[in-house]
Order: C-alpha cells, then structure tokens, then sequence
C-alpha cells in the first residue's frame, strides 16, 4: 500500500495557523522572517530529515510543501539536504487556501485509484525509525476493518517532547494522545479527502480511530517559534538534558545524532 508522509516547510498559506495575520504580507513577514527560518531549518536538518532517512522501511514518499518564494539561501539549503533521501520531494506552490492546497499537493503524489497511508510530520519533529514499518504492519493487520471505512485513523501518542540547541538535546518520556506527530490515516481508493483536511486533535470526531502506546514513536520539537506557542499566556516548559544513555536512545530509536545537533546548532 502507498505509504505519503507530508511536511509543510514555512508555506505561507491562507489559515491553517493558530497565529492570525491580517495580510498575506504580514504572514510572509513572520514566517520568512531570517532568524524563524534559521531555526527551522536547523531543526529540519538536524531532527527532521535523519529520522525520514533512517526508517527501516524505505518504501514512501515524504512531499515538503514550500512557498514558491521561499527566499534564499534557505531554498536552496533545503534542496540540498533532501538531494541524499530519495523519498523526499521538494513541492513549491503560491499561497491558497491551507487545507485545499495541502489535499491538492498530497493528491498529486497519489495513485487515487489505490488506498494510501498518510501520515502528517512537522519540520521539527521525529519519528521512530520503525513508523513506516509499524504504521504498514498495523494497515495489514486491521485490512478486514479498513475494507468497511473510507477513512480510519492510526495515533501513536508516546513520545518524547525536545528541545534542540547547541548544547545538545533536552527531552522527556510523555502520553499525549492525537498531538499530530506519529499520526497517519488510512485513505480509501477514489477518496481525495487527505489527513491535512482533519484537524489532528479531531480526527476522532470524523473517523473510527485507532491508538498505540506500547512504543516510543516521536519526538516532538519544542522551540519559540512552534505555532502552537505563539499564544498569550503560554508557559515555557522546563526539559531535562537527555542523559548520555538517553542520547544513544535517541540515535537508536530516531536516527537523530545528538553530536550533530550540537555541530548544526552551533555552525548557523
């Protein structure tokens, strides 16, 4: 079955954000902004990609919405470092509608006369390298449920929440169920209705749902410029420094190298 990872990187869509803007303009300031860009960047490189790159099953395709003008040298930067993961595919749009845009960009990478597996995965965040395989494993085991529904969801909400800087990582162990990282959809031959047409905290209320807690499936990035943190009255969240045999978990279990996070949180 197709297995679609999709990653929005600074696409300056019309909604789709908890911060509001008055004007696209305004929008296009916040996002591409030098040092909000720096950032995601820094986290793409060095949380993202490397656990796209490590799944132990190959067999998907990851699409990264952009703005058709991204600025430089970002863009460029950003080609660069999927040029070495086959599986990534850099697609560039003008701003439209957040949701109409984002099914529109999955659907071009789709066989639509096939059933697919979909998945949702923000620039800062990780996944286990074993999602793919598990997320494909869980499709095969419920085939007989799937076959009923044009839509059912997969939640795997144990994980760890970090923080990157150029000291390394800081992180815990925690449950948060439906919090849009580890989480994917089964999708219905025909169907064009993609995951990025559900709010990831209400995927329960469209569809028949599954979750998973058995495995650490995530890292979920935390840093100033998460859209879900530009809020008032946002408190900032205290993280432990990963230990070094949390370190090698990390590397183990994400593909993510605490060393380089340090090298890539310095050089920028």
């Amino acid at each position: 079955m197709q297995v679609i990872g999709f990653c929005r990187f600074s696409y300056p869509a019309e909604g789709g954000f908890q911060v509001g803007h008055d004007s696209l303009a305004e929008r296009r300031a916040y996002l591409y902004a030098p040092e909000r860009l720096n950032q995601r960047m820094r986290n793409f490189e060095a949380i993202c990609l490397p656990s796209i790159a490590a799944q132990t099953d190959p067999n998907f395709t990851f699409v990264i919405l952009t703005g058709d003008d991204l600025p430089e040298p970002w863009a460029s930067h950003l080609r660069d470092l999927t040029k070495t993961v086959p599986q990534a595919q850099i697609i560039a749009k003008p701003p439209g509608p957040h949701r109409k845009v984002c099914q529109q960009t999955i659907n071009q990478a789709r066989d639509l006369g096939q059933p697919c597996l979909q998945f949702r995965h923000d620039d800062d965040d990780a996944i286990a390298r074993v999602f793919v395989e598990r997320l494909r494993q869980a499709a095969r085991d419920t085939a007989p449920f799937l076959e009923k529904h044009r839509s059912v969801g997969f939640d795997w909400n144990r994980g760890y929440i970090a923080r990157a800087d150029a000291d390394g990582l800081y992180g815990e162990v925690q449950v948060t169920p439906f919090w849009g990282v580890a989480q994917a959809m089964y999708v219905r031959a025909g169907t064009r209705q993609s995951i990025m047409n559900f709010g990831h905290q209400k995927l329960m209320n469209f569809m028949p749902c599954l979750t998973f807690t058995d495995e650490v499936m995530y890292l979920r990035g935390h840093n100033d410029f998460n859209d879900s943190r530009q809020k008032k009255h946002i408190k900032p969240q205290p993280l432990p420094r990963l230990t070094a045999e949390q370190e090698t978990e990390v590397k183990d279990l994400f593909g993510i190298d605490t060393d380089h996070v340090r090298r890539v949180f310095v050089h920028h």
